[in-house]
């Protein structure tokens, strides 16, 4: 099998030249083509940034809502007291509770995509945010998921909302699709996340705020994108 999906990917990897840089437009019309997996992978953006995570205003995190989401329907828990559950549920929440949650979690259950818990339990949610940090699921106020408007943060992340966080590198990682989206909509989703982070340059960044930029699927190599197009 490993023989084969490297074959693949070479037949790809000589049918572009990947050492150019791409316009934003080119770059998605070609990220399709690169996806040498069977399934409709999902197709990221690595954007690596002129900041220092270690800096507290330079360590970037936020959310955006993607116009075209990322073609995945997250599965969503919220965490909150009864009086919150019937609005949770109607809202589309695919798990809603919180003291049977919070144990099955402390036996290790955490498959969900979104946390999201309201202001007033926060200090039960912190007994498992060993468990839900490493992972990426512990709710914050800065990404929405902290909040009493339950209603409004579970149709974000159902519409397509997501967050973002760079790494100790200072690169931001994150997905803007899938494979089988037009690369219209990739580039729209692209733009979306791009303008986002353009507008939360810290003031003390110096030198060149995007320094890179690339756009790959989960299975393929990447393509670089010519960040004076964007």
């Amino acid at each position: 099998m490993g023989k084969k999906l490297s074959k693949k990917r070479a037949a790809v990897e000589k049918k572009f030249d990947l050492t150019r840089e791409y316009s934003l437009a080119d770059a998605m019309k070609m990220v399709k083509d690169l996806n040498t997996s069977k399934f409709d992978a999902s197709i990221d953006l690595h954007v690596n940034l002129g900041v220092d995570p270690r800096k507290a205003d330079q360590g970037i995190r936020g959310t955006v809502v993607l116009p075209h989401g990322t073609g995945k329907t997250k599965t969503v828990l919220v965490l909150c007291t009864p009086d919150k559950e019937a609005e949770a549920k109607e809202a589309g929440a695919d798990f809603v509770g919180l003291d049977d949650m919070v144990q099955k979690i402390q036996g290790g259950w955490t498959d969900v995509d979104v946390v999201i818990a309201t202001p007033n339990v926060m200090a039960k949610v912190g007994r498992i945010g060993r468990i839900l940090g490493p992972r990426g699921l512990m709710p914050n106020p800065k990404t929405g998921t902290v909040t009493m408007d339950v209603k409004k943060a579970v149709n974000d992340v159902k519409g397509g909302k997501i967050a973002f966080r760079v790494d100790k590198y200072g690169i931001i990682h994150s997905p803007i699709g899938r494979a089988s989206f037009e690369p219209a909509k990739l580039k729209e989703n692209a733009k979306e996340l791009l303008d986002t982070l353009n507008k939360m340059k810290p003031a003390s960044a110096k030198g060149t705020y995007m320094k890179s930029v690339s756009v790959a699927p989960t299975m393929g190599p990447a393509v670089t994108v010519d960040t004076r197009s964007i």
